[in-house]
C-alpha cells in the first residue's frame, strides 16, 4: 500500500499554513499553490490539520507486485562508529553469507562515516563480496533522512533481494524508514533467519503474540525482503582475511537534512552484559532477594556478569540493564550458567548465541533444558553455596 499528501488546486489559495508546520520543510508556495516533495514527506499527516480549506488529503493506492526476478543478492547495513563497524554489523555479514551460499548469491555491506575506508577490508574478510562506502561527513551525525534517502536510492537502482539491518536504537528508527519509502515490508527483531533456495524468500522468525509462540514472517509479493536482528543472535563470523571483493563509492548526495544535530552528549559509561564472557544469570527459582547476594559472590568468583530473567526486574530485584531476553538484552557468552530460570520463549530468544549453557533448575521438565549443554536438576540455592564453597 502507498501513501502520499496530495494538494486540491482548486481549494488551496497558498496561504503558507501547512508549509509552517511542516518539520521536514516538504511543503513549499509556488504560484500560490502548496507543493509536497513527496521524497521528504515523512506521512506524519500535520499538514492535513493546519489547512483551513481542507485542500490537503492523504491519499492511499494499493502498489503493483514488483518483479521479484529483477532482484538478487543479500544487502547488510553496517552500522558504524566513526567509522569503524559494530558487532552486530559483523554478526549480520557471517549469517548474510551463509544465507547466501545457500542461495547462490552474493552479500553486499553498505558503511557510511568519513572514516568507513578504513574498515572495508574487515567487511570483506567477514563474508562481504561487494562494500558500498559513503564517506560524505554528513553520515558522520547519524541522522536518519540522509541514511534513508540514500539506501533507498542505492536500492531502486541495484535492487537487492533482502535487506538486514542490526536492531540497534538507530537500527530501528532507519529501518521502519526505507521500508516505508520503498512500499516493503519489515519484520522486526528476527531471531532465527532462513531461506529458501528456490525462490528467495525469507523466512523471518520472532517471537509473537507476547512471546508465547514464534512466528515465521514471508514477505512473498515484495522487494526487497527486509528484517532488523538484534545484537548477539548469531555468532560472529571468523575473519578470512583470504577473501576478495570490491568497493564502490556512493555517488549519491543526499539532500541536506532538516534535522541538524546541534549536540552530542555521551551517556554514562556501564559496562553491558551483552558483551560479557562470562554470564552468572538468576530467575524466580532463587526464592528471594535475599538470595541474589549468592548470584553476585559466585560471579564475583569466576570473574563474571549477572543476568536476570524478567520476573525478578518487575519484583525490583534487579536493575533492567540485567534483563536477558526479548524485552531486554540479547547475550552470546562462552559459559552461561542459569540459577532457577524456567526458560520462556521469551527468554530463550535472548541466549542463542552463547557456546556453553548449564541450567539448574527443580523442574526436570523446564524449557530451559532444552536449550541447555548441561542439566542439573536440583535447588539453585543449594547448587549455588556449593559452588561458592567448592570455589573459595
Amino acid at each position: 500500500m502507498a501513501a502520499y499528501i496530495r494538494v486540491d488546486r482548486e481549494k488551496c489559495v497558498g496561504c503558507g499554513m501547512c508549509a509552517g508546520t511542516c518539520a521536514q520543510n516538504a511543503i513549499t508556495i509556488e504560484n500560490a499553490v502548496a507543493v509536497i516533495d513527496q521524497n521528504a514527506c515523512v506521512l506524519c499527516r500535520i499538514c492535513l490539520d493546519s489547512c483551513p480549506l481542507s485542500a490537503l488529503s492523504l491519499v492511499t493506492e494499493e502498489k503493483k507486485e514488483n518483479d521479484l526476478s529483477q532482484h538478487s543478492g543479500i544487502w547488510v547495513f553496517a552500522e558504524s562508529r566513526s567509522g569503524a563497524p559494530i558487532d552486530v554489523a559483523l554478526e549480520l555479514i557471517g549469517k548474510a553469507r551463509e544465507l547466501a551460499d545457500r542461495r547462490g548469491t552474493d552479500v553486499t555491506a553498505l558503511i557510511f562515516g568519513s572514516d568507513a575506508h578504513n574498515h572495508v577490508l574487515s567487511l570483506i574478510a567477514g563474508g562481504a563480496d561487494r562494500v558500498f562506502v559513503g564517506t560524505d561527513k554528513m553520515f558522520d551525525d547519524l541522522l536518519d533522512l540522509p541514511y534513508a534517502e540514500t539506501i533507498c536510492h542505492l536500492i531502486e537502482e541495484h535492487k537487492p533481494e533482502a535487506v538486514l539491518f542490526g536492531a540497534t536504537p538507530f537500527g530501528r528508527s532507519l529501518a521502519p524508514r526505507v521500508a516505508a519509502r520503498l512500499g516493503c515490508g519489515l519484520t522486526a527483531d528476527c531471531t532465527v533467519l532462513d531461506i529458501d533456495r528456490e525462490n528467495g524468500l525469507l523466512l523471518q522468525t520472532r517471537p509473537a503474540f507476547g512471546g508465547n509462540l514464534m512466528a515465521t514472517i514471508t514477505c512473498p509479493g515484495r522487494r526487497p525482503q527486509m528484517a532488523t536482528v538484534r545484537p548477539g543472535i548469531f555468532a560472529m563470523p571468523e575473519p578470512d582475511p583470504s577473501r576478495r571483493g570490491e568497493m564502490t563509492e556512493i555517488d549519491f548526495m543526499p539532500r541536506e537534512s532538516a534535522v541538524r544535530l546541534i549536540s552530542r552528549t555521551a551517556a554514562e559509561a556501564r559496562e553491558s552484559i551483552s558483551d560479557a564472557r562470562i554470564i552468572v544469570s538468576a530467575g524466580r527459582g532463587i526464592g528471594s532477594q535475599k538470595n541474589m547476594k549468592l548470584i553476585y559472590e559466585l560471579a564475583g568468583l569466576l570473574g563474571a556478569s549477572v543476568g536476570v530473567s524478567r520476573p525478578l526486574v518487575d519484583l525490583g530485584w534487579a536493575d533492567h540493564s540485567h534483563q536477558i531476553g526479548q524485552t531486554g538484552l540479547s547475550v552470546a557468552p562462552d559459559l552461561l550458567i542459569t540459577f532457577g530460570i524456567s526458560g520462556a520463549v521469551q527468554h530463550l530468544a535472548g541466549i542463542g548465541g552463547a557456546k556453553k549453557i548449564i541450567a539448574v533448575n527443580t523442574d526436570p521438565e523446564a524449557p530451559i533444558f532444552s536449550a541447555a549443554h548441561y542439566k542439573v536438576v536440583a535447588d539453585a540455592r543449594d547448587v549455588l553455596r556449593e559452588l561458592i564453597a567448592k570455589l573459595k
